[in-house]
């Protein structure tokens, strides 16, 4: 039986775990963080790929996923209606999938608070060093440990994620807090607000324990605001004037930036999104960032997810993204049976066209935000994507996806 280590116990390395363990494969899931991991994230939009990867991955059909939607609304600063588009999708969250994806897995082959060190390979195969001095000899090691992984800077250290000019504020409410004019408002859709140089969307996904009836439900909100790099640091820096570089946690953000956030929410957005704002707790920040690899393998290694292409968040990509490096990468080794580093050659072909490709897409989709730093011309072609019509059209959708809205 070949062995395989999985560095990252997040949903791209539970995806490749599952599909590597029903082909036949010892799997073994090595996560560094010690405790559950479970309320990480907040809002998923799936796509038809997404749920193919988790029947392969052994979810069961029947497991209810998320919370539907018939389609998508548009509101204006007022709170009228400036644009709808008929698109039934089911929307989720990290925990609900996580949980699915942990359930589907033996328990024993998941290690908690095992972080890795490092790699060596020979022409037999694979040794992962763990940070406690521990080492896994296996027949290839994947890297799925996200975006700051450890495997990718090892092998490409010149790789690493880049700040490109704004942010998103995040943050779910629980439904029964918002007021009877903000559900009808919110609830039933996929729902989006345009303030000038900037983009608010949001959509219902199921409540804490995974409810997903009316009433016990909660929305989901990204708020993308452009921020430059002076800025950035200010928002990133707590009251005792530490400054975190790698995300600020959410109860370090101090008080006056979230009063300013909650002000500009009031003074922009429609009104049922200025109350999810208001009723948000915790209301923190994610400076956007974006990565796209030369290389996903090297020799008996390979990197997928968001260890290898980092993608900003508009077409909602990055679990289903994750999800087809896994089934590629299932798909590759059984096309190469006792050929590891012939497998991963012939996943890296297949994959590395497909993440550049959703990278710019996602660039695309973003440039509005970033408009402010760029020439006359590349303002007018980013304001394409300004229109309630393009913004219900190619967010959140699979490129290949697209429709016309009406």
């Amino acid at each position: 039986m070949p062995r395989a280590a999985v560095v990252g116990g997040s949903l791209a390395g539970l995806l490749a775990a599952n599909l590597l363990h029903r082909a036949g494969w010892a799997v073994t899931v090595h996560e560094r963080t010690a405790g559950p991991l479970a309320g990480r994230g907040a809002g998923i939009v799936t796509h038809p790929a997404l749920f193919e990867a988790l029947r392969l991955a052994g979810v069961p059909e029947a497991a209810p996923v998320g919370v539907p939607v018939a389609g998508r609304i548009t509101y204006a600063a007022d709170g009228s209606v400036v644009g709808t588009w008929p698109l039934p999708q089911v929307l989720t969250s990290w925990s609900r999938l996580h949980r699915l994806l942990l359930e589907a897995l033996p328990p024993h082959l998941v290690r908690a608070g095992s972080a890795a060190a490092g790699v060596s390979q020979d022409a037999a195969g694979i040794t992962l060093h763990l940070a406690d001095g521990a080492d896994e000899r296996a027949d290839m090691v994947v890297g799925a440990d996200g975006l700051r992984s450890s495997l990718r800077t090892a092998h490409l250290p010149a790789a690493a994620p880049e700040y490109v000019g704004y942010l998103a504020w995040r943050g779910v409410v629980p439904e029964a807090r918002l007021s009877p004019a903000a559900r009808a408002a919110l609830m039933p859709f996929f729902a989006f607000c345009l303030p000038p140089g900037e983009q608010m969307l949001g959509y219902p996904v199921a409540g804490a324990a995974d409810e997903v009836e009316p009433g016990l439900r909660r929305f989901n909100f990204v708020w993308y605001r452009p921020a430059d790099p002076e800025a950035l640091a200010r928002l990133q820096t707590d009251a005792a004037g530490a400054h975190h570089a790698d995300g600020i946690p959410p109860p370090r953000i101090r008080p006056e930036v979230l009063a300013e956030a909650r002000d500009a929410a009031r003074r922009t957005l429609s009104p049922a999104f200025a109350e999810l704002v208001d009723a948000t707790e915790p209301l923190f920040f994610q400076p956007i960032q974006d990565l796209a690899v030369p290389r996903m393998a090297f020799g008996r290694c390979c990197i997928l997810g968001d260890a290898a292409f980092v993608v900003r968040p508009h077409p909602g990509m990055g679990v289903t993204k994750a999800a087809e490096d896994a089934v590629a990468l299932a798909r590759a080794l059984a096309g190469h049976p006792g050929d590891v580093p012939g497998a991963l050659r012939s996943f890296e072909a297949e994959r590395l066209p497909v993440g550049r490709a959703l990278v710019e897409h996602a660039r695309r989709l973003g440039a509005y935000m970033q408009a402010h730093r760029r020439t006359p011309e590349e303002r007018a072609a980013a304001e394409r994507f300004r229109t309630p019509a393009a913004v219900m059209r190619e967010t959140a959708v699979a490129p290949t996806a697209l429709a016309t809205p009406v």
